[in-house]
């Protein structure tokens, strides 16, 4: 019975809206005590971490563009959240974040220069053996535009950015939630 994972070596996902509450749009989580983890999260990042395959976090991180946090507040954020994580059995292996503006680099999804880089990082990862688990249409556009097979997370509708509705028609998958997209083929 063929799976979402199968010939899957690293799995990515974005941070808000899949691994932790989404703030409504136009708001940014700028520090630890402002993460709000969604449910069954940490058991979907742990499944995947026993299946043998690597996650990588790729993430836009515009608050910094704009002042509001700095490089150093996002990597203290995903230092305690991978400190919270090991506390329930799993791990990123990587992280990467574009802290860049809108239309100011190449990095920030759906550009591709941060899977690109985790290419290079992550020995055996490629666009053909990688999936992207996403919440929004540039998740769904960076995966597409690598060849990388992808999910959509439908999430809260009250915090789902404008395109979801194309994210969902150009998604390889949709799903309610991380541990949605895990639990049948990893769980």
């Amino acid at each position: 019975m063929k799976t979402r994972f199968d010939n899957i070596a690293c799995v990515f996902l974005d941070r808000d809206g899949v691994i932790n509450r989404k703030p409504p749009e136009g708001q940014y989580i700028a520090a630890w005590r402002e993460v709000e983890m969604l449910p069954g999260a940490e058991a979907a990042i742990a499944a995947i971490n026993r299946s043998g395959r690597r996650v990588a976090v790729v993430s836009n991180q515009r608050g910094v563009a704009l002042g509001l946090y700095t490089c150093a507040d996002v990597e203290d954020l995903h230092t305690k959240l991978q400190e919270h994580l090991a506390l329930h059995g799993a791990r990123i292996d990587a992280f990467y974040y574009c802290p860049h503006d809108i239309g100011r680099c190449e990095c920030r999804k759906p550009g591709t220069r941060m899977f690109l880089e985790a290419f290079r990082d992550l020995p055996g990862a490629s666009p053909v053996n990688s999936l992207l688990i996403g919440d929004s249409l540039s998740d769904i556009q960076a995966a597409r535009a690598l060849g990388m097979r992808s999910i959509f997370i439908q999430g809260d509708p009250s915090t789902q950015k404008e395109g979801g509705d194309r994210a969902a028609a150009l998604a390889d998958d949709v799903c309610a939630s991380l541990l949605e997209a895990v639990e049948h083929d990893l769980v």
